[in-house]
């Protein structure tokens, strides 16, 4: 009995995928539940298992082709034994063996000079490069010409006098300094990859060219002293890792105080959509995570009804499970505001650009200690930039500027955020 292994049914917001590389191949024994081939769409990567047990029979769609819900992607035998050496049909081992054969061919290509002597009566001289070895009393025979059919050059000789460290002859007039020219290159092949982008990386692209086409962006910067968040962080990290079996991070605090930013300053929780601005009277908040296949933005549903210990466990979960490519389209649609951590690479300070059709995105970025002045006081404190990129048709810059005071304030005095004012 065989059975076909077919593409799963795709999200409604996703018309296609792209088939990744396959995990198994015609001959080899499968599990029930294994997983045989990863497709990646523009914003996950999806995994599909065995329907049974057997043996894979046949494999009809290539790595790289673009497939939709329900295409054949596979043959599977049930209860066959595994074939020893078994390979993938001849039509992927001529692709393969095609692309093996160009990438050799690139890897060998060079470029050589040639390097034919001059001929005994010096007609393949140029003019200039005569009048130099003459200058310098240099045999022509002895240089060799770079030029077509082993014609020597001006820069031969002068090469050539510098490979010898020849010294002019004197004469009444000074000569002008001989032409600098730069040794050949040493590498004898200049290699070139070319690799499609991955659909998450083109969507990528494709996302933040819009926002720079459709939005007025505008970056405000402000500063943040955060040893009072620092001092509750060490005071309370481990009473709250025993309780809640999470540690206590920056993050959390950063949510929490946007969401207070975004109650008083609503536009920036808004969005536009044609001529009219949507004002969401909810808090999603999207808290951009990074993977080998690019940044992606998990969203924290009704932030301002988590508590910190569920903001740290729902971002902890997003980032281990969006490395793993098992997180879910559904937990990457949507959100009303972004925030992006370029510190946790050392960024000091960037623009970061909006995720659209959000209106507002918070960038947080490297904790270095700075000499401050604080109540006439030179005092060294652990400072970060923050930055908020907005659309500028719908936020002034006065509740741009707002907004990063007030964030600023409730992560200054973190008291303001359990209080709400």
């Amino acid at each position: 009995m065989t059975i076909e292994v077919r593409v799963p049914q795709l999200p409604e917001s996703v018309a296609d995928a792209t088939l990744v590389s396959w995990h198994k191949k015609p001959g080899d024994s499968v599990v029930r539940d294994e997983n045989l081939v990863d497709l990646e769409t523009d914003k996950v990567v999806l995994e599909v298992p065995a329907p049974m047990a057997g043996v894979l029979k046949e494999i009809r769609i290539q790595d790289g082709t673009t497939v939709t819900s329900g295409q054949i992607l596979a043959v599977i035998e049930e209860g066959a034994a595994a074939v020893p050496g078994a390979s993938a049909p001849a039509i992927l081992a001529a692709s393969s063996g095609a692309t093996a054969a160009a990438q050799d061919t690139v890897a060998k290509e060079t470029v050589a000079k040639d390097t034919a002597k001059p001929d005994t009566a010096g007609g393949k001289l140029s003019p200039a490069a005569k009048r130099v070895a003459e200058e310098n009393k240099v045999d022509p025979k002895t240089v060799a010409g770079s030029g077509r059919d082993g014609r020597v050059s001006k820069s031969d000789v002068v090469n050539y006098l510098s490979a010898k460290d020849a010294v002019p002859p004197s004469s009444a007039a000074p000569k002008a300094p001989a032409q600098f020219v730069p040794a050949p290159s040493a590498r004898t092949a200049r290699a070139e990859q070319r690799v499609p982008m991955t659909r998450l990386r083109a969507r990528i692209a494709e996302r933040m060219v819009q926002a720079q086409a459709t939005q007025a962006l505008l970056t405000s910067f402000n500063e943040v002293d955060l040893k009072s968040v620092n001092e509750l962080r060490a005071r309370y990290k481990d009473p709250f890792e025993k309780q809640h079996g999470v540690k206590l991070g920056f993050m959390s605090f950063f949510v929490k105080a946007c969401v207070e930013a975004l109650k008083k300053f609503p536009a920036v929780n808004a969005s536009v959509d044609g001529n009219d601005i949507v004002y969401h009277e909810y808090f999603d908040v999207g808290v951009a995570v990074s993977t080998d296949r690019g940044l992606i933005v998990p969203v924290l549903r009704d932030a301002d009804l988590l508590s910190y210990a569920d903001i740290e466990k729902s971002i902890a979960n997003f980032a281990s499970r969006a490395r793993a490519g098992s997180i879910t389209i559904e937990e990457l649609t949507g959100g009303t505001f972004t925030i992006t951590n370029g510190g946790v690479f050392g960024s000091l300070m960037s623009t970061p650009i909006v995720n659209s059709p959000q209106s507002a995105i918070l960038g947080m970025h490297k904790i270095q200690d700075r000499a401050m002045v604080i109540d006439g006081q030179v005092v060294v404190r652990p400072m970060m930039y923050v930055a908020l990129t907005y659309d500028h048709r719908i936020i002034d810059g006065r509740e741009a500027v707002q907004f990063l005071v007030t964030v600023k304030q409730c992560l200054e005095d973190p008291a303001r955020m359990v209080l709400h004012v």
